[in-house]
């Protein structure tokens, strides 16, 4: 499915969240080395990277996050716990996290590479696939505004086989914007169009497909607006987060 409807189980298929499932069947049960939990953690798990080690809710429980992953680490037995921290009303700490984690990396895109579409106040930042029917449903939904800029990166799931040949028709085009406007629509769909090879648009979807690589999306469509990330075609989530800007 390519809506981002379980990202913590694509994390848990990563090689570091492998190697940390390894670690957890080898923990130690003497506690750990005395000194801060960040050098601790260092010493029993040096071949993981974390980024950041903080406090979490759970009194002993500390957060480590690497890359779009967050691992938590139980200092005084020296274990790595693996899963989702969720609250007894049903709130996943640990999705949320990541949500803003993968947000604030978003936010740093270079937005000159992207498909500038519209000239609105609200700043959206796209990350889509044409042949994603969910992408299309998200793109009828903004197409119909005039109060948004979107910055559009295309991403080309490799099991859509002609959505590549559409992007490339997309970036060659003296008008991207429409191009784009028209792969969405569909009038793509039948392939009657001159296949483009061009050095510029080929750089252009690297970049693409680097981009999002970066931020660890496996999937689309996704979106920035404002500070908010948004997984998958969530319209009612899209239209709330536009009203409150």
């Amino acid at each position: 499915m390519e809506m981002f409807t379980n990202r913590m189980a694509a994390a848990r298929r990563t090689k570091i969240l492998f190697m940390a499932l390894v670690m957890l069947l080898a923990c130690a049960v003497s506690s750990a080395a005395a000194g801060s939990v960040e050098e601790a953690f260092k010493k029993s798990f040096p071949q993981i990277p974390a980024e950041q080690i903080s406090e979490t809710p759970v009194k002993g429980i500390y957060e480590v996050l690497v890359g779009n992953q967050i691992l938590y680490y139980a200092p005084e037995s020296d274990c790595l716990i693996i899963g989702a921290m969720v609250t007894k009303d049903g709130k996943n700490l640990t999705e949320e996290k990541i949500e803003k984690v993968i947000a604030a990396k978003a936010k740093d895109l270079p937005l000159d590479s992207a498909i500038k579409i519209g000239r609105g106040p609200h700043r959206v930042i796209e990350i889509t696939d044409l042949d994603c029917p969910y992408c299309r449903k998200a793109s009828a939904f903004f197409s119909g505004r005039s109060d948004v800029t979107r910055y559009v990166f295309l991403y080309p799931l490799s099991y859509h086989k002609d959505a590549e040949a559409k992007v490339m028709y997309v970036l060659c085009a003296v008008d991207q914007g429409k191009a784009y406007e028209e792969a969405m629509k569909g009038k793509l769909d039948d392939m009657k169009f001159k296949p483009c090879k061009d050095a510029r648009a080929e750089e252009t979807l690297k970049n693409h497909r680097e981009i999002v690589s970066r931020l660890g999306l496996s999937g689309t469509p996704f979106f920035l607006i404002g500070d908010e990330a948004v997984f998958g075609a969530d319209i009612p989530r899209i239209e709330s987060l536009l009203k409150s800007k």
